[in-house]
């Protein structure tokens, strides 16, 4: 339980986890951690097992987002700590080959763990342990079940003091169980090419598209106006404060003046030295959001869209409209793409040998016997 708090919580805690935009979830930072932690105990679990637990996981806790509604997040709630504990405890259910009263005590007891609130966006370090906290008690939740303590047996739908009832103002129950064993939320996942909100990714490309295209610099750029949603524009579109990384990440205004100056947004982005950098600092006062009405009229399902102005020192305007992130379901990310993440991501803790190892595996875990090989690679031994 306590290696799952640990690489749940590393697992977020540089905003470059996977995302599943319906319920706001990032489940691979949840999940991930949980099934190697008790793969390790368990010893010989396949990469079948590992993965059917891991989709357990995936398809659980998104639907319960999902019925919770985008509502949970306005209510004041995070997502990843509130709707992320069922992520953990159904992947650990199913790791745990739980039986079917088991497991409706494993997610009984699990959605009395759940807890977060969206206010650790604005300089908290804690929004990060809201992800360790969730997959903690996913493993809580599957031994404590296993051993007979009982759960709730209606967590999710009691009229008073359920899940959804109390932690959404305006739940959708029936997004529960809506194309169970039709639709796949777990195919509804995507990745991040860059490490801040995924709700803003759509404006830093549709602002590097106009640059790239028009061969604009900062000093060209004398306003942008970016259109959102009502959920980006409440979430990401706060007045920037120098907060520390996590506010950083979580902000629209340093986020687009950043990627403005360095084209991208890795880890270097995020040093210290940058987050009261003048020349951001500055830019950022040319930079006004407002919610559009054309894409609030299109629903949740376009929440991450948005629509970037351009207007030059030289009084020329361009616009791009982006309605689906790269690195959404709808236009994914390229294998290479994601190879080239992950290298960048562990290179300096894993060496180039190691890095291609781990690849090799990953391209055919779901034939391996036995995963111990892959976690040896990802955790040499101290």
């Amino acid at each position: 339980a306590n290696a799952a708090l640990v690489n749940g919580t590393a697992g977020h805690a540089f905003e470059f986890d996977d995302m599943h935009k319906e319920s706001i979830l990032h489940p691979g930072s949840i999940a991930i951690p949980v099934l190697f932690a008790l793969a390790e105990q368990i010893g010989n679990v396949s990469g079948k097992a590992l993965l059917t637990a891991m989709v357990a996981g995936y398809e659980v806790g998104t639907r319960v987002g999902n019925a919770a509604s985008i509502q949970l997040f306005f209510d004041g709630f995070h997502p990843q700590g509130t709707s992320g504990v069922f992520v953990g405890a159904a992947a650990a259910g199913r790791m745990l080959d739980l039986n079917n009263d088991q497991m409706l005590d494993c997610l009984g007891i699990a959605g009395s763990q759940a807890g977060g609130l969206m206010a650790a966006q604005e300089g908290a370090m804690v929004k990060r342990f809201h992800s360790g906290k969730a997959a903690q008690s996913g493993v809580y939740s599957a031994l404590l079940a296993q051993n007979g303590l009982t759960g709730i047996s209606n967590a999710l739908e009691a009229g008073y003091g359920g899940y959804l009832s109390t932690y959404s103002s305006s739940p959708k129950p029936e997004r529960l169980l809506s194309g169970l064993g039709d639709v796949w939320e777990a195919e509804q996942v995507g990745f991040k090419p860059y490490a801040c909100v995924t709700s803003i990714h759509s404006s830093l490309d549709a602002l590097l598209t106009i640059m790239s295209t028009h061969h604009l610099k900062p000093k060209d750029i004398a306003a942008i106006n970016v259109g959102l949603s009502p959920m980006t524009y409440t979430h990401c579109a706060w007045e920037y404060k120098v907060q520390g990384v996590t506010a950083a990440q979580m902000n629209l205004y340093f986020n687009l003046a950043s990627v403005a100056f360095d084209g991208m947004l890795f880890v270097d982005q995020y040093s210290e030295s940058k987050l009261a950098d003048p020349k951001l600092l500055a830019f950022m006062k040319k930079i006004y959001a407002y919610i559009d009405e054309d894409i609030e009229a299109m629903g949740v399902a376009y929440r991450h869209a948005s629509k970037v102005k351009v207007t030059t020192t030289a009084g020329m305007k361009f616009e791009q409209t982006i309605l689906d992130r790269r690195g959404s379901p709808e236009n994914p990310l390229s294998k290479a793409d994601i190879q080239f993440k992950f290298k960048n991501v562990v290179i300096g803790i894993l060496s180039n040998k190691r890095i291609d190892e781990v690849i090799e595996l990953v391209d055919r875990l779901e034939t391996l016997s036995d995963v111990n090989q892959l976690m040896s690679l990802l955790a040499p031994s101290v």
